[in-house]
Order: C-alpha cells, then sequence, then structure tokens
C-alpha cells in the first residue's frame, strides 16, 4: 500500500425453448431474421406509456422513471433466483459469434409485445433519430428502439455484466433495421441479468443511420430489482464491481471497506441478495498476503478486522469473528515505544500515524463487545484511546492531522476525511464497552468539528482534500470519505437525539440528485459533476447512503 493517500432447471419444456431461440439465432441469416420482425410492430407505432407501469412511480432530479416496487420483487435479483440453461452460443450472419442466449423468466429474443411494463430511463439522438432504451421491471428484460429514422437504420443493444465498463460478450443484440415504409422499428428483447451465473447486467440501445457509419448509445441502465431503495440500488451498482473468482471489489484493503458497506447495506435494508459475497471474499482471500487479512500494512489488517466484525455480527460464524482477533493480535504485536507507544503504520514503517490507531481503537473495542469475559481486547483499546488523545494528532481546531514527525510532534499533514470519521466510530464502539460519557462528548466535540468545518464541506457538501478525479476511483483517496460518514452514522446512533441526521440526510440527497447515472453509479464528487466511476467511489456513496437510510 503506497503512503496513506495511498441452479436450479426450468424444466425440458424450458431448456427446449432456449435451446430453439439459440438454434434461430445460431441458423438465421440477419436479412432473414429482419424479415421476421414484422410481427413485432415498431415503437412509434404501438408506444407503451407509464399506464403499463405499477402506480407508484416516482421522478428523480434526473427526469428518469423510477419504480418503486413492492418488496418481495424489488429485492429478487440473480443472486436469489435459480437460472434458466444458457444455450450454446450463436452465429452471427458473417460467421462470428456473438451472446449466448440467456433464459432466466424468459429467454432472449423475446417480442417486446409482450411486456408486461415499459419505461425508457435513457435516450440518445443522431442526425434526427430518436434512440430509445426500454426496460420491463416486470420481465427482466429490455429492447432498443429506433424513431423518427427510414428504411434501413440500424438498432440494437449492448450488454455488460461489469457495469458498462466491457460488453464484448454482448455486443450488438437483436440487431434490426427499420424495414420499408416505417419510420421506426425495435429489437428483441433481451435479459438484463444471467441468474445462471449470478451476473448483474446493465443494457444499452445503440443505433446508426443506414447511410452514415456514426453510431450512438444510450447511457446504461437496468432493471429496477434489487433497487427498492437508495442504498440497494447503490449495493446493486457496488456488486457490478466484484470479482466472484479473486473475491475483490479491486485493491486489497479497498475491498475490506467495500464489504464492510455491503454488510452494512445487508443489516439496513434485509436485503439478502449479495450476502454470497461476505463466505466468498473469505475463503478466496484467508490465505491471501500474510494469511489471516494480515499484510504489512497495520491500516489494511485494520481494515479487514472490522469487516469482519461485521459479518460475524450479521451471521453469527465464529470464524469470522476469530479470525479479527487474529487481525487486532497483529496489529497488536507493533505498538512500540517510539512517541510513548501506538501501533506504527507498517511492520517495516516506524511511522506513527492517525487511521492505524483509529482502527486499533474500534477494533479492539469491537472484540471487547463480542467476547464475555474479556479484559486484553479492552485494555488495548482504552490503552489505545489514552495515547492517542494525547499524541497531538488532534490539532486545536478539533480536527486530526495524518500523524506524528519523527520528534513526535503533530506533522500538520492533511486533515483527511477518514480521519475524522473513524475516530467517531472508535469512540462509540469504546463507549460502549465501557460506559464512559466522556467518550460521546469528546466524539461529539470532534464531529461538530469536522461537519461544519468549511475546508471539508465547501458549500455544504463533503469534500475530500484533493479530492482525485483522474484516476477511475480507485486510488486511496476515494474510499476515505466512506469511512467518514460511516464513522459519523455510528456516533449518531449512539446519540439520543441524532444530531448528525440532518447533515446525512443532506449529503445523500446532494450526491443522489448531482452524482449519480442512470446505472446508479456514484463518482467522486458528491456536490457534481459526475465524473468516472469505480470501487472507491461507489462503496463511499454505498456508505452514504447506508448511513442516511439508518440515522
Amino acid at each position: 500500500m503506497p503512503p496513506t493517500l495511498r441452479p436450479v432447471s426450468f424444466g425440458p419444456a424450458r431448456s427446449a425453448l432456449c435451446a430453439a431461440v439459440a438454434l434461430m439465432l445460431g441458423v438465421l441469416p440477419a436479412a432473414t431474421a429482419r424479415a421476421a420482425g414484422p410481427a413485432a410492430p415498431p415503437a412509434s407505432a404501438a408506444p407503451r406509456t407509464s399506464a403499463a407501469l405499477p402506480a407508484s412511480v416516482a421522478l428523480p432530479a434526473s427526469g428518469a422513471p423510477q419504480v418503486s416496487l413492492p418488496p418481495d420483487r424489488s429485492e429478487r435479483s440473480g443472486q436469489a433466483e435459480p437460472g434458466g440453461e444458457s444455450s450454446r452460443p450463436a452465429v452471427a450472419a458473417d460467421g462470428s459469434a456473438v451472446s449466448a442466449a440467456l433464459c432466466n423468466k424468459h429467454c432472449d429474443a423475446r417480442d417486446p409485445a409482450t411486456a408486461t411494463s415499459d419505461r425508457v430511463p435513457v435516450t440518445a439522438s443522431l442526425y434526427g433519430r430518436s434512440i430509445a432504451l426500454h426496460l420491463s421491471d416486470n420481465d427482466v428484460m429490455g429492447w432498443a428502439s429506433i424513431d423518427n429514422g427510414q428504411a434501413g437504420d440500424q438498432t440494437w443493444l449492448d450488454r455488460s455484466f461489469d457495469g458498462g465498463r466491457t460488453w464484448a460478450s454482448g455486443s450488438k443484440l437483436g440487431t434490426t433495421a427499420i424495414p420499408a415504409g416505417r419510420t421506426g422499428w425495435r429489437s428483441q428483447m433481451y435479459n438484463v441479468d444471467d441468474w445462471n451465473s449470478g451476473g448483474i447486467g446493465a443494457l444499452r440501445a445503440c443505433g446508426k443511420a443506414g447511410d452514415r457509419a456514426e453510431i450512438a448509445c444510450t447511457g446504461w441502465a437496468r432493471v429496477d430489482w434489487n433497487a427498492g431503495s437508495r442504498s440497494k440500488a447503490a449495493a446493486t451498482a457496488l456488486m457490478m464491481n466484484y470479482d466472484r473468482a479473486s473475491g475483490k471489489f479491486a485493491g486489497w484493503w479497498t475491498s475490506a471497506t467495500a464489504l464492510t458497506s455491503l454488510i452494512d447495506n445487508i443489516r439496513i435494508s434485509h436485503m439478502p441478495s449479495y450476502r454470497y459475497a461476505i463466505a466468498t471474499t473469505y475463503d478466496k482471500l484467508r490465505t491471501a498476503e500474510g494469511g489471516d487479512f494480515t499484510n504489512s500494512y497495520l491500516d489494511d489488517t485494520g481494515w479487514w478486522g472490522l469487516a469482519w466484525v461485521a459479518a460475524y455480527d450479521l451471521t453469527g460464524d465464529r470464524r469470522y469473528l476469530d479470525t479479527a482477533r487474529k487481525d487486532a493480535d497483529h496489529m497488536a504485536a507493533y505498538w512500540t515505544d517510539k512517541c510513548g507507544g501506538g501501533v506504527q503504520w507498517a511492520t517495516d514503517k516506524a511511522y506513527k500515524n492517525a487511521i492505524t490507531n483509529e482502527l486499533y481503537i474500534q477494533l479492539n473495542a469491537a472484540l471487547h463487545n463480542r467476547l464475555p469475559g474479556d479484559t486484553t481486547y479492552l485494555r488495548r483499546a482504552t490503552t489505545g484511546w489514552d495515547w492517542f488523545r494525547n499524541s497531538g494528532m488532534i490539532n486545536s481546531g478539533n480536527t486530526v492531522n495524518d500523524g506524528l514527525r519523527d520528534d513526535c510532534t503533530n506533522n500538520g499533514d492533511t486533515t483527511w476525511t477518514y480521519n475524522q470519521g473513524v475516530i467517531l466510530a472508535a469512540l462509540a464502539e469504546l463507549n460502549r464497552a465501557t460506559g464512559d460519557a466522556s467518550l460521546l462528548t469528546r466524539a461529539r466535540t470532534l464531529a461538530d468539528a469536522s461537519t461544519t468545518s468549511a475546508y471539508l464541506n465547501p458549500g455544504g457538501t463533503l469534500h475530500e482534500p484533493y479530492e482525485p478525479d483522474g484516476t477511475g476511483c480507485t486510488s486511496d483517496g476515494d474510499s476515505f470519505k466512506g469511512a467518514y460518514v460511516r464513522g459519523l452514522g455510528l456516533l449518531n446512533k449512539a446519540l439520543p437525539d441524532r444530531p448528525y441526521s440532518a447533515y446525512l440526510d443532506r449529503q445523500a440527497d446532494t450526491a443522489y440528485a448531482k452524482n449519480r447515472n442512470s446505472l446508479d453509479q456514484y463518482g467522486p464528487h458528491w456536490a457534481g459533476p459526475r465524473t468516472v466511476t469505480g470501487n472507491g467511489c461507489q462503496h463511499s456513496a454505498l456508505d452514504l447512503m447506508n448511513a442516511a437510510e439508518d440515522s
């Protein structure tokens, strides 16, 4: 780590249908497929309107309709549903391989006339043509349409299973052309998700004028399954970053923070669809790095230890708590006498910094609160706080600088947001362990300072110092604000008057309105504009939505 910035089968009938669809896609040349197209009328001839939607429809700031679904369906997904059988790869007319037909509730290449709902979240235009993505939330499928065109204009779908980063396995699905005598047409319907493999998908609609080479595509969007609230939608978008093969979301410690945000969301929203990621991550990574989620950076170990405490709280599986104990013990081995105490930043770096010691206090206090009869972890937590509050890292403005110089004085380095937030969670956990009300009083003083800081909240919205933009949300700093609001939320819950609920709500409202795309992905700037997206920005946004909903 760099410096602190650092199946069940659907049965023979459905299987036969899937095979038939794949066979049809595989052997019919494109011209023949288009000739059969008139069975599905053009979008302009038979438009579906909001009358086909459920009654409860809300319009977010983007103007795209979002359907509010009953809990039993809005919480279902490919992860919670058994999958149909995927067919063999189809072959296009030119002999190239195209996407295999997927079967969930229905199989790919279904007639849009059978759709039970129609929502248009995103559109695009090109040379006067209107290109639209249609989603049937009820059917978990989508289709493309092109209007205001002429014969020969084409439209199709692209399908991605990594949040729109790639779509090679789902390119140009259902390519079709406007037939003679028409000004609009639409593709067949294709599944958004792959329930068979647990793929969380997204679709976009593309099109081109028949006499021009340029292509226009809409933004990516998906059905509203597992998106019944802001936090659920953010969690679903986060899971598009999850690599089941490796058990990671992205980097090492940022995978720990992402997993924690996901576990918190399962607890808060009661949406279990992505619970599998807990055991998958544990099993895939337990022997990685130094084993038991340790490595040379002690703060990394602290993040993982807290993730496994959260996993234990949710599941009751003792192996997670046992691993968290090993992580705390690993950190404790690097408590040294330099500067009068404290855990050093890394096994080979004597630097005493804030984040490592804040995590150390929180992790040890959390373990004490879950281990009846413990005295060891409580002693470590209280000793850690006594050292930290006297170390000088808390400055005169009650914000926390990065660490200590070699002469053990405050180095005056940047007041990163996560250093302001983790200490709040640590003090709330230590108060639970000791009943010492002064800990909450001190935490409130620190929280008041950070929530009212013009430096950290320009214009009233939380902003990371030197907030990165060109990193693709993969830098260490992209995860910092998530840790801040998570800690603030935990303190807020520990205080009877919930003094920070309004602050958290305001941050969540701003990010949702100004920093979110049609796929519920978030960028680094909560006040906008939305630029790049990725794991660090996404789990930070999920932490924010969790904290606001739990406040």
